[in-house]
């Protein structure tokens, strides 16, 4: 059972790629831990200098609109963030943190029972997420078995390195 704690960092509906990686950052360095300094600078300045490993975004719906931008989910990956959890993603920012390995979930119901600051825990495995300051326990939409695997082996390309192929059951 592998299992994520930190610190909730609240954001609200439609964070949009350039807020989680400003654009002007997109192209001046392929450094990935460079980038992660400029992590969520569009929506919170002061965010790169301040999340821990394992912390926790909890957003409202649509987060990771906009550009198909791959560095948005490595930058939060790279600033320590531990997973997302949102009402909704955009389509595209949910498969591009798959394939990063950036653990995210699907959750109505933490986004109104949490508050900035909170600790929470979330089993990758069952979806299960405890916001551990509240005592309150929220089922979130568990990752299929397939995307599991990606995720617990770093992302698509290390699942591929790993297994030496593409696993899909």
């Amino acid at each position: 059972m592998v299992k994520i704690q930190g610190k909730v960092w609240k954001y609200g509906d439609n964070i949009n790629t350039d807020l989680i990686i400003p654009g002007k950052y997109k192209f001046k360095t392929v450094d990935l831990n460079e980038l992660a300094k400029h992590a969520m600078e569009g929506i919170d300045p002061k965010f790169a200098e301040h999340v821990k490993k394992g912390d926790v975004i909890v957003a409202g719906k649509n987060f990771g609109c906009g550009s198909s931008r791959e560095q948005a989910p490595l930058a939060l990956k790279y600033a320590g963030v531990g997973a997302v959890i949102a009402k909704s993603f955009a389509r595209i920012f949910y498969r591009n943190s798959i394939n990063v390995g950036l653990p995210i979930f699907e959750s109505q119901e933490i986004y109104y029972a949490t508050e900035n600051g909170d600790m929470v825990e979330i089993d990758l495995e069952s979806g299960l997420a405890l916001n551990l300051t509240k005592k309150r326990s929220f089922a979130t939409k568990p990752l299929p078995g397939f995307l599991l695997k990606i995720m617990q082996d770093g992302g698509l390309v290390e699942h591929f390195k790993k297994r030496g192929r593409f696993e899909w059951d």
